[in-house]
């Protein structure tokens, strides 16, 4: 290792005595350049007010206060020196550049904070904005007001209120606490905070709010809207409301002159007019086209008073047809579930100028015991009843009996029903049925027909009388001699499996 020698040493500690001296000046000299400048007055008046301490001044007419660009006028005034204060009265004005003018009949002002307290008829004119009140605490220095006795605030068409709040004057923006109010020619909003900025018209809720238009009703908890564009980011308990439709979720963003909605997550879309509801996680809506498409945990809400329609697909829609009727539209691995009506499909239209929904690519609905399949099926409404069902191309009808299947299939079929109950089928073309009688409750046999046409009757679910057309062929097999292959028909398909059984079986 090496050694220190004795002048190095000594080097070293003058060095460790001088390093305290030169921060000890530095702190000076930075202490020295932060110090405040003292307030400057002139006034035409100049008396000594003992009475409030030898280094009080009471200032009289023409009286103006500068201190580091910041100018104060008034009638009178007394300044303390000592304190680098002042209390000024009568006709006070402040002004703080180009922009910022403040008024009032009142001001103490403290010149080492640069905080201003202003009383009485107070305002503060910034840029375009306008703000009055009754008391306003104002640093100069970082431009910022405070109230907490009411303010009210013009800027252009706009006129905002609140109980208490701040306005920072060098960004344009207001922060509005408690019963904040702004009303607008199209519209009014009711929040418990709110920020504002002056420049870009945004107001950005920070609590529960409420904004009233001619026509529409906004809520949230959180989000934003842009007072230019009538654009408004809306979140917690978002909620859009007109005279036709409410849209509610976490998440909704809005164009009010658009009538464009995008909503994520808990979305509801209500149609009071046609007593409907779409709900998922993504949606989309135009509200001049009453156009809105549903994804990620779809589903469809057709509201009755006695039992209402649920339906899920991947993918949902509503628009409106040529002649401005609605139109819903269901899209891949549909399942839908009433408490007498249950089916499948990959996708489907449901019409509300006909009542009619049309089910596509192999279709399968359940009705009772009934199990009922098709290439396509259109069921007809009335009333928001079953009242007709057409089932075109390879119909197939199955209801079980114990382990056994009465089976009807023809090319096409038209099932009738009363009261939303199925009581008449007619096939037309390669009809053929299988179903087993029985006496007292005990199955006698197995009735095989193939008929060209056929009219079946059912009674609670079950044939009770069959009409058959055109060169009918029937056979009926006692039960202990009914061959294996005459108990299905060719294409028997049983999947029970796959009914919904209550409505949360639509999203399995």
């Amino acid at each position: 290792m090496a050694k220190i020698s004795t002048t190095n040493r000594v080097s070293w500690i003058a060095m460790f005595r001088i390093v305290p001296v030169v921060l000890l000046l530095f702190n000076l000299s930075l202490a020295y350049s932060q110090e405040t400048k003292k307030v400057k007055f002139e006034a035409s008046t100049t008396e000594v007010a003992a009475r409030l301490g030898k280094n009080t001044r009471r200032l009289l007419n023409n009286v103006m206060f500068e201190h580091e660009g910041t100018k104060m006028y008034c009638d009178s005034a007394y300044f303390y020196s000592d304190k680098n204060s002042l209390d000024a009265f009568s006709d006070v004005y402040i002004n703080q550049g180009d922009t910022v003018h403040l008024y009032g009949e009142f001001l103490h002002y403290e010149g080492e904070t640069k905080q201003a307290y202003i009383q009485h008829n107070v305002k503060l004119v910034n840029k375009e904005t306008t703000l009055t009140t009754s008391e306003l605490e104002y640093n100069i220095e970082d431009g910022i007001g405070y109230y907490t006795k009411h303010a009210d605030i013009i800027n252009e068409e706009s006129h905002l209120e609140s109980r208490l709040g701040y306005y920072y004057t060098k960004t344009d923006m207001f922060d509005f606490q408690d019963s904040v109010v702004v009303t607008n020619p199209d519209y009014v909003i009711y929040s418990d905070r709110l920020r504002y900025n002056t420049e870009s018209d945004i107001s950005y809720f920070l609590a529960p709010t409420e904004i009233y238009g001619d026509s529409s009703y906004i809520y949230c908890e959180r989000g934003w809207y842009n007072l230019k564009t009538d654009i408004s980011q809306l979140n917690q308990n978002a909620l859009v409301k007109n005279n036709k439709q409410t849209v509610t979720g976490d998440s909704l963003y809005y164009e009010q002159k658009t009538g464009f909605g995008r909503g994520i997550n808990n979305v509801e879309i209500l149609d009071s007019d046609q007593d409907i509801i779409l709900r998922g996680n993504r949606a989309i809506y135009y509200e001049d086209t009453d156009y809105a498409r549903i994804t990620e945990m779809a589903e469809f809400i057709q509201i009755t008073s006695e039992d209402s329609l649920y339906m899920h697909a991947d993918t949902l829609m509503t628009e409106l047809d040529t002649a401005g009727n609605k139109l819903v539209k269901a899209f891949y691995h549909v399942k839908f579930f009433k408490s007498d009506l249950q089916g499948t499909c990959d996708s489907m239209v449901y019409s509300s100028a006909d009542s009619v929904i049309r089910l596509y690519d192999h279709p399968v609905l359940w009705s009772e015991e009934n199990q009922l399949s098709a290439v396509y099926i259109e069921l007809h409404t009335e009333k928001r009843q079953a009242k007709t069902m057409y089932l075109k191309n390879s119909s197939f009808i199955i209801s079980q009996i114990d382990t056994l299947f009465n089976q009807i299939k023809g090319k096409d079929m038209v099932c009738h029903f009363r009261n939303n109950e199925l009581y008449r089928i007619d096939v037309s073309g390669n009809g053929q049925t299988i179903y087993f009688p029985s006496d007292d409750g005990k199955i006698v046999g197995a009735n095989k027909t193939v008929c060209s046409d056929l009219v079946i009757f059912v009674e609670d679910g079950k044939v009770s009388r069959l009409i058959l057309k055109n060169s009918p062929e029937a056979v009926l097999h006692p039960m202990d001699k009914v061959p294996t292959e005459e108990l299905l028909l060719p294409d028997f398909l049983w999947i029970e499996d796959k009914r919904p059984k209550t409505r949360a079986d639509i999203f399995k």
